[in-house]
């Protein structure tokens, strides 16, 4: 399970390493154009019920921690769906990965 430290906030945000890998890529992406967004997620197993929305902005600091020590290999699928999610109204929302679609 990895973790985002952001800001201040006395409480870190616990999403699963394979899906925080994702997320670094888009949440650095946008963050290095100075662009401001928000991210959204549906709490996990052992958590209050219900989703979380923050507000992510280049000037807040920003800490990634992943338990797994080797990098996931990213999904090209997902990392666009994130993207263009993090790119509408609605903001970053993590979804959970789609299937691979078989080679044609």
């Amino acid at each position: 399970m990895g973790t985002i430290f952001y800001g201040d906030s006395a409480t870190p945000i616990e999403i699963e390493d394979r899906a925080l890998a994702h997320l670094k890529v888009v949440i650095a992406t946008k963050l290095r154009r100075g662009e401001s967004f928000t991210l959204s997620w549906t709490h996990g197993d052992g958590q209050e019920p219900g989703r979380s929305t923050v507000w992510l902005h280049p000037s807040i600091p920003l800490r990634f921690v992943f338990d797994d020590p080797e990098p996931a290999m990213l999904s090209r699928t997902w990392m666009e769906e994130l993207a263009n999610s993090a790119n509408s109204s609605g903001g970053l929302m993590l979804v959970a990965e789609p299937p691979e679609s078989p080679s044609a």
